[in-house]
């Protein structure tokens, strides 16, 4: 499979792990209520707290260690005349393209998360569905936007 031009920045990577992380906080967040709980009513069973405790470290390690560095191996997306491919996935690679003259609309988002990092996430709207190329740099998707809409207008007037 060959690789893509363009490629996230590795700030994506600090960013998904710390989704993972959040991930890690909130699944033993769940366990020490269950914990406490426990304290008050001695009937319910011990074993729900190790059980959680295992499978909380368990998805820490997944999303903090091991998806971040898969992603970016196989992330990937570049833009030409007539098309954007992407490229994306962890255990299947999905391979998209989507034609300029399918586009409706274009967007970028940031959470708190990517902003701290000065990322964005570009939104590309169609017919078929909405497709994300995620943590790319503030100024990098403010341009892609903007050249994407320009592409899927020309290629609109083209048409006509």
């Amino acid at each position: 499979m060959e690789k893509l031009n363009e490629r996230l920045p590795n700030e994506a990577k600090t960013v998904w792990r710390i989704h993972g992380i959040i991930i890690f906080v909130v699944l033993m967040m769940m366990v020490v209520a269950y914990g406490v709980i426990r304290l008050f009513v001695s009937e319910l069973p011990y074993w729900p707290i190790w059980l959680g405790v295992v499978f909380a470290g368990i998805m820490g390690i997944i999303h903090i260690f091991i998806t971040p560095p898969i992603k970016m191996m196989y992330w990937g997306y570049e833009l030409r005349e007539e098309e954007i491919d992407i490229q994306y996935g962890l255990i299947v690679i999905r391979r998209t393209l989507i034609p300029m003259t399918r586009i409706q609309h274009v967007d970028t988002e940031h959470g708190p998360i990517q902003r701290r990092f000065k990322l964005a996430t570009l939104s590309i709207s169609t017919a078929g569905g909405n497709h994300k190329i995620p943590a790319l740099k503030e100024a990098t998707a403010n341009a892609l936007r903007q050249d994407i809409a320009r592409l899927a207008n020309m290629s609109e007037d083209e048409d006509e």
